[in-house]
């Protein structure tokens, strides 16, 4: 147990174990920042203490359980978007809590923008985070007859090019994952519906 924790006042310990049981990572991670920064504790000590809280607690956290990535799971999120689906795509993103994960979205058109459909995590029982994006995309990319763009599976790399609406990019048969030409006209990991 990180010896920080002893610093924390009650109810600053009751809040944390409250995020914690209730699987609110981030939400336990600024708790402790805030209240230990005035005695030099970093971002990175602050994870650790709530890592072990983890630890401590056990099987009592209700953790979130992953995204479905099973076709009939993304088919039923895609149909439920606003707009008309052109292209499944796969975005790596990282953070300090989770390291690398993949997110996958539907690109839309009409109107365009991006809809959320799963984020992939590591997890220890199961493929990388992004193979098993690639697999879940490929799958309901083919399911719904529209492309589906990765452009780096195999290494984590958040400027990787990004897919673009027909109406930004060349004509493209509906079976092609080649990625089209650049847009600049969103940033890598920006959503919008």
């Amino acid at each position: 147990m990180s010896g920080w924790w002893a610093y924390l006042e009650e109810r600053t310990c009751r809040e944390v174990d409250a995020d914690v049981l209730q699987d609110r990572r981030l939400s336990a991670i600024r708790s402790v920042w805030e209240a230990l920064r005035p005695l030099g504790v970093d971002l990175h000590e602050a994870e650790r203490v709530v890592h072990a809280r983890y630890e401590a607690l056990g099987d009592r956290v209700r953790r979130t359980p992953p995204d479905p990535l099973d076709l009939p799971s993304l088919a039923a999120r895609a149909a439920a978007l606003s707009g008309r689906v052109a292209a499944v795509e796969a975005l790596w993103d990282g953070d300090t809590v989770h390291d690398w994960f993949v997110i996958l979205v539907a690109v839309l058109d009409a109107p365009d923008g991006e809809g959320h459909l799963a984020t992939v995590y590591h997890r220890p029982d199961s493929s990388p985070p992004g193979v098993a994006a690639a697999e879940a995309g490929q799958a309901l990319a083919g399911h719904l007859g529209v492309p589906f763009h990765f452009a780096s599976p195999d290494v984590p790399d958040d400027d990787a090019p990004r897919w673009r609406t027909p109406s930004t990019c060349p004509a493209r048969s509906p079976t092609s994952s080649a990625p089209p030409n650049r847009s600049l006209s969103s940033e890598p990991g920006s959503t919008t519906a």
